[in-house]
């Protein structure tokens, strides 16, 4: 502490002789810079005052500085959520101005939304045939004003996750190619005309055998489709299978999702891990840690990091887990797209 004191003692002996020799009417300007710098000298005793409160900061005094430490210590280690929704994906009703302030006060310094685009996507008790085909103008629209808005405050970038069926690859197509988005996440909700989401996908056959075709129809869509950036939620299925991940392992369904890893790989494509399974109850991330240590294995390195959040409760959750299940995989960097360019964050 001493040593600091001399240190600043120093800095006003320089100063005040700069300022001094510099201007001509020293002799006015000096007594000026004495009060100047006696009130930053008493600012920074305060600072370190024995009581340990921001005095220096009136607005503040009620907060320890211990509190304050806390809470950086408690900032998330992964700064941009690159799989987010809002009311413009018809499963969330939260408007976007929501999850971007959500995401400002959770500390993010990028958000990417990835509103759903599914064509094709079956009739459903709670969802009409077109209910997920993305009003992609208006969308646009919206989004290009709140980056202007919060331009000094976050990144916000232009993202889709489109639905991926063969029966569609055409359209995806097109689609993908009409926008100048900065990210697309090709992901997998549907499986033969029937949604994971729902029971009756499940009904009347084994768990193993339910994944095991939502897990073929994915090898099949990555063989038939290739305009898109990750994979995303790569075992979504279990997230709604019976007793969701309870006995769940990788090496079950090696076989297959080897191969997945390996095709995406060979056209240079990454995954996300999707932190989205675990307000469902899920104990593990998308895909599982299983899979994650795989794909590094085989040279894996491209992977971003997305709350699949639908509300402002879950925008960044579980992201310090995140982070440390990646490091635990191997992985030593985080990707997130802009302009379809992966920049890699370390951890």
């Amino acid at each position: 502490m001493k040593n600091n004191f001399q240190i600043f003692g120093n800095f006003t002996v320089c100063l005040e002789f700069a300022v001094f020799s510099i201007f001509k009417f020293g002799y006015i300007i000096r007594p000026v810079i004495q009060i100047t710098l006696t009130a930053v000298s008493s600012w920074h005793q305060n600072c370190n005052s024995s009581d340990r409160t921001l005095n220096c900061y009136p607005e503040f005094t009620e907060l320890p500085c211990q509190t304050a430490i806390t809470h950086r210590k408690e900032m998330i280690m992964i700064t941009a959520d690159c799989h987010l929704h809002s009311s413009f994906s018809a499963d969330s009703d939260t408007p976007m101005e929501e999850m971007v302030l959500q995401g400002i006060s959770r500390g993010l310094d990028t958000m990417c939304f990835t509103e759903h685009n599914d064509f094709d996507y079956p009739a459903s008790p709670d969802l009409a045939e077109d209910a997920l085909l993305l009003n992609t103008d208006s969308y646009l629209y919206d989004l290009a004003g709140l980056k202007d808005r919060y331009a000094d405050r976050i990144r916000l970038l232009f993202g889709v996750e489109l639905g991926l069926q063969p029966e569609v690859m055409r359209q995806n197509a097109v689609y993908a190619k009409s926008y100048e988005f900065d990210f697309i996440i090709g992901s997998s909700h549907v499986c033969h005309g029937k949604d994971p989401y729902y029971p009756a996908f499940f009904e009347g056959r084994s768990r193993e055998a339910a994944l095991r075709e939502y897990f073929e129809s994915i090898l099949e869509n990555v063989r038939k489709f290739s305009n898109f950036d990750v994979y995303g939620h790569l075992d979504y299925a279990v997230r709604y299978a019976p007793a969701k991940d309870e006995g769940y392992t990788w090496e079950t369904y090696r076989d297959i999702l080897d191969e997945i890893l390996k095709l995406l790989l060979d056209r240079g494509k990454g995954i996300e891990l999707n932190t989205g399974g675990i307000k469902s109850g899920m104990h593990d991330f998308h895909p599982c840690m299983g899979a994650l240590k795989r794909y590094r294995e085989l040279g894996g390195e491209i992977i971003t990091v997305g709350s699949d959040a639908h509300d402002t409760p879950n925008v960044a959750a579980h992201f310090n887990r995140a982070a440390e299940v990646l490091k635990e995989c191997g992985f030593r960097y985080y990707c997130v797209f802009e302009k379809r360019t992966p920049s890699y964050y370390r951890l």
